[in-house]
């Protein structure tokens, strides 16, 4: 089993004992140009991952943020199709950073789960993750997935999810995405402490690396957890700040590079 460019990126950053810097943002806004300058951007900013979030109608497992970007690209004729076409121009211009696709279930069936998966592979998608589908649910696209490498679904846990972590993480690729809930009010000492307990109990039976997201705005938010985790994923907190500066890369490019010299220093 060859290694797809998230391990590939996972493997160098446990080699210099760093931890990872994941960004999502919303394909399509404001428009897929900007889209695109954005992620190269990034990718100059020293962006380990991105997640490319595929817009749909009903985001049952994405806050107000993401929901009203989702809307918004939505109108604005963001598609699937449109998607991967953005990859696949990234791609031929040489961007080489591992992207990851969120996206809804009923995009990919009404897609056609083999064609989907087909495309991923020669789009230049490297992993895909599908917060509507449970683990019993992923027959069809676990079937299409195996043998190759180039294409990887991430696996999502959460707090409820602990006598189901094994089952969950057995076969996982690439990295964990763990769910929390951080900076819930009034909340911060025994909350930190639980989040705790239940990040070190998914690296405690994890052969992969463990990501944290939700909630998260600048690095000094996951020190209380950084013995447990690999590294951090940022959604909402960018879509705000792209909107704020007008979706400008620059702004992009300059929170990124903080971010992630801020990880380093932890």
């Amino acid at each position: 089993m060859s290694r797809n460019r998230i391990e590939e990126k996972l493997a160098q950053l446990k080699e210099k004992n760093e931890k990872a810097f994941i960004t999502y943002l919303t394909a399509g806004l404001p428009d897929m140009e900007q889209t695109k300058a954005i992620i190269r951007a990034q990718e100059a900013a020293g962006t380990d991952i991105v997640e490319i979030g595929v817009p749909f109608s009903d985001p049952i497992a994405d806050g107000p943020v993401i929901q009203q970007a989702s809307y918004e690209s939505i109108l604005g004729g963001t598609n699937i199709r449109k998607c991967f076409t953005a990859v696949e121009q990234l791609r031929a211009d040489g961007c080489e950073l591992p992207f990851v696709f969120m996206l809804y279930y009923n995009t990919i069936c009404h897609y056609g789960v083999p064609a989907f998966v087909e495309k991923c592979r020669t789009a230049g998608v490297d992993g895909l993750i599908i917060p509507d589908l449970p683990l019993e649910e992923q027959e069809e696209i676990r079937a299409c997935l195996e043998g190759q490498d180039e294409t990887i679904l991430i696996q999502l846990v959460s707090p409820v999810s602990a006598g189901r972590i094994p089952q969950i993480l057995d076969g996982a690729r690439g990295f964990v995405y763990c769910v929390s809930s951080m900076g819930v009010t009034g909340q911060s000492g025994t909350f930190h402490r639980e989040i705790c307990n239940y990040l070190a109990d998914v690296k405690r039976q994890s052969s992969i690396p463990v990501m944290m997201g939700f909630g998260i705005t600048q690095a000094a938010n996951i020190a209380p957890m950084k013995e447990h985790i690999d590294g951090a994923i940022v959604g909402s907190h960018f879509i705000r700040l792209l909107r704020e500066h007008d979706f400008a890369p620059e702004a992009a490019a300059e929170y990124c590079s903080t971010f992630k010299q801020e990880l380093k220093a932890l």
